[in-house]
């Protein structure tokens, strides 16, 4: 969170009553109980601007994480644009090859017909095979990238919530200790 101007007028309203204090403490005179708690209040002043900057780096954290993850996301979507492609161009080249061979396997005799049906079927089966073997390597291939990618996210997250929780807790406790004087 920014600072804003009521900060600022906070700090300055009580800047001259933190100088008479300075000066009275400096010229080795005793601190009144409303001495104190003005050094206090501008002591969670400052503790409260510090707690904002750092808070803002989280937040700065959090939106560099969120425009990695949309970044790899593009790349992901990118892929899969590519993929869509290739596959679209090998269907169109498969489909391409086969009108060609069946023309040429018309005008062969009938043996040769028999045996080229069967190297086709053959082919057609290895194709098939390998078309699931490589949707199945890019299905888990995905899947690994979107594992890690979320777990990259999920440990930046992590990390910056616990250091969050951390300050956080720090501060209400040095709220509590502060009360209790």
């Amino acid at each position: 969170m920014n600072k804003t101007k009521v900060d600022d007028m906070l700090i300055e309203m009580i800047a001259p009553k933190i100088k008479e204090i300075e000066e009275k403490f400096s010229g080795g005179g005793a601190l009144t109980q409303d001495d104190i708690n003005t050094l206090l209040l501008k002591s969670q002043y400052n503790h409260i601007n510090h707690l904002d900057i750092k808070l803002n780096e989280v937040v700065g954290s959090v939106l560099a994480l969120e425009h990695k993850f949309t970044h790899l996301e593009q790349k992901f979507n990118h892929l899969e644009q590519k993929l869509t492609g290739d596959m679209a161009s090998l269907e169109q080249k498969l489909t391409g090859d086969m009108a060609s061979l069946e023309q040429k396997l018309t005008g062969d005799m009938a043996n040769l017909e028999q045996k080229l049906t069967g190297d086709m079927a053959s082919l057609e089966q290895k194709l098939t095979s390998d078309m699931a073997s490589l949707e199945q390597k890019v299905s888990s291939d995905i899947a690994n990238l979107e594992q890690k990618i979320e777990a990259s996210i999920q440990k930046a997250l992590n990390k910056n919530m616990m250091a969050l929780i951390v300050v956080i807790g720090a501060f209400l406790t040095l709220s509590k200790i502060i009360d209790k004087f």
